[in-house]
């Protein structure tokens, strides 16, 4: 994790990360490797022209080395990004903060770039990454990552000023969303999963970005 300010990256730059870094344990699976049960992983989130190496980028290039262990958490990756009921705006802070906490350089630029197709400015990514925001209840969201990805649960004031602006459903949505992320976060980490090249528009950042449905599931007045 990052210590201070001082040794913070910019926001559109990967956080630093000290444990393997450098170290590619398991590469991308090579287009020459891929097969029926490869693609069939991939079937419910890449249309068919993407189902390749290119096309599904490094992260589920990686993953897809497991395809059996891979389409199992699809299935709920799938939900946290595309059918949660949280605002899309409010997914991103949460996440942002989740890769900047766990200096996961890929997980940070997916959604840095998922971030500012929602409209969020460089300023408001850079600030999401450090815990900061200049809305109080973004600020709340982001407190409760900081508690539950430092600790093992939310506290009793973070949960009530949640609840102001959050349904049931949403609240468990944010909670699965930081521990889903936390995860993936681990797994890229120890993998070595590299971000994508500048030049490189893989195909699962722009499905899932074009999917992501800005405000759906949000409470009236708060589709930020």
């Amino acid at each position: 994790m990052t210590t201070g300010d001082d040794d913070r990256p910019s926001a559109l730059g990967p956080p630093s990360r000290t444990q393997g870094a450098g170290a590619v344990r398991l590469p991308p699976l090579p287009e020459e490797q891929w097969d029926d049960r490869t693609r069939e992983a991939v079937s419910h989130m890449l249309p068919r022209r993407l189902r390749n190496a290119r096309g599904a980028g490094n992260g589920l290039s990686t993953l897809l080395r497991h395809p059996d262990l891979t389409q199992a958490f699809l299935a709920f990756n799938n939900h946290l990004l595309l059918r949660s009921t949280l605002p899309p705006r409010v997914r991103e802070l949460a996440i942002l903060r989740v890769a900047k906490r766990r200096e996961c350089a890929y997980e940070w630029a997916q959604h840095v770039r998922l971030a500012a197709g929602l409209g969020l400015s460089e300023v408001q990514i850079e600030a999401a990454g450090r815990g900061e925001a200049a809305d109080p209840f973004d600020r709340e969201v982001l407190r409760a990552v900081d508690e539950l990805d430092g600790g093992t649960g939310l506290s009793d004031g973070t949960w009530e000023r949640l609840s102001k602006e959050l349904d049931e459903k949403q609240l468990m949505d944010l909670i699965f969303t930081v521990g889903g992320y936390a995860m993936l976060a681990v797994a890229f980490n120890t993998f070595g999963t590299a971000p994508e090249e500048p030049d490189a528009r893989p195909g699962d950042d722009a499905t899932r970005a074009s999917a992501a449905g800005v405000g759906r599931g949000s409470k009236p007045g708060h589709e930020r």
